[in-house]
């Protein structure tokens, strides 16, 4: 998996793979690829798996660091970003086949993004409870929160330690209007009904 992941690069996606490649790459014949994967896209589907292991792990990771150093959304994405230095070429891979043209990689992919805003979700809801401030709809600002978070992910793969840094900056900005904008909604609601 990883001499796959090695060769993905910013001018390179994983259609562009060959068997042969990867097997050179591993060191091993390319008869012995079969003993891991009966197929190429076998491989990538393990990819995109390892990549929302590792989105998952990252989340774990905020969470420790959000309890000891009370900032959620500036700790998350600044553990994004960790995230996107250690594993530029496994986002890569998720971004480029969330819209690929493989129907079995744009759904292991949705999934994988699923699991994360599923727990971004329950993680809102309880910070929400915890702080007694009611949140409109923990799912949608999960949705926009991470739908936010891959897009300017995308940018910062290719930016500039110095526009990474203003990347992070607008990010943390923009999550944060996304948050106040849910809290603000949900008092509005409950003074409605």
């Amino acid at each position: 998996m990883d001499a796959a992941l090695a060769q993905l690069s910013a001018d390179r996606g994983f259609g562009s793979l060959s068997l042969r490649e990867v097997a050179r790459e591993a060191g091993i014949a390319p008869t012995s690829f079969y003993r891991h994967f009966s197929e190429l896209d076998e491989l990538g589907l393990a990819l995109v798996d390892e990549g929302g292991v590792a989105l998952r792990q990252l989340m774990r990771q905020a969470r420790k660091r959000i309890a000891r150093d009370g900032s959620a959304i500036a700790t998350s994405v600044d553990t994004f970003m960790e995230y996107l230095g250690n594993n530029s070429n496994l986002f890569r891979l998720m971004l480029r086949e969330r819209t690929g043209v493989s129907k079995p990689f744009r759904t292991a992919v949705k999934a994988e993004i699923d699991h994360f805003v599923t727990e971004l979700a329950d993680d809102l809801q309880r910070f929400a409870d915890e702080q007694d401030k009611p949140i409109a709809d923990a799912r949608l600002v999960a949705e926009a929160m991470a739908t936010l978070v891959f897009n300017q992910g995308a940018e910062a793969l290719d930016a500039s330690p110095k526009e990474r840094e203003e990347l992070k900056a607008k990010l943390k900005t923009e999550l944060r209007m996304i948050l106040v904008g849910s809290h603000t909604l949900a008092q509005w609601q409950q003074g409605r009904e």
